[in-house]
């Protein structure tokens, strides 16, 4: 009996694998388990419908990203931190702050796309900026010390 794979199963296949297993393994260990089902006309018109739904939500995602990355690349972006005489930031400039502040300037980009180490001193860095499908961008991002506020 012809079976496509709902679930990867060990020593079988993977997700939407077709496979020829013996009538009484479907009946009695696969399907019970929904594990697969019955590689019937409707059933595999089903899946390849879903293979090109998926494909054209991917093919929409890369679109997405490109552009988003184009408007992101080389972009400069300055923050203000509390710092030392010497340089050093009191607190580390960190990728949820680079994102905050590309979220105020209207990117929607998450820290975890951010590829960058705890940046402890003033100066500046360029940052790499990762997307789905293999894109990466670079920013260049400058942290300046805040002018302290004299009270008299």
């Amino acid at each position: 009996m012809k079976v496509i794979l709902l679930q990867k199963t060990p020593g079988l296949g993977d997700v939407d694998d077709i496979k020829e297993v013996a009538d009484g393994y479907a009946r009695n260990f696969l399907f019970p388990r929904h594990l697969a089902v019955q590689a019937s006309t409707k059933a595999l018109d089903q899946r390849e419908a879903h293979h090109r739904k998926q494909a054209k939500e991917a093919e929409r995602d890369l679109h997405e990203s490109e552009q988003l990355a184009a408007k992101i690349d080389g972009l400069e972006i300055e923050l203000v931190e509390k710092a030392t005489e010497k340089g050093v930031l009191y607190a580390a400039v960190t990728p949820q702050k680079v994102s905050m502040a590309l979220q105020k300037i209207g990117f929607s980009i998450e820290p975890d796309q951010i590829k960058m180490k705890p940046m402890k001193e003033l100066g500046a860095m360029e940052v790499p900026v990762k997307f789905g499908h293999g894109l990466e961008v670079q920013i260049n991002l400058t942290v300046n010390p805040q002018k302290e506020k004299h009270t008299v």
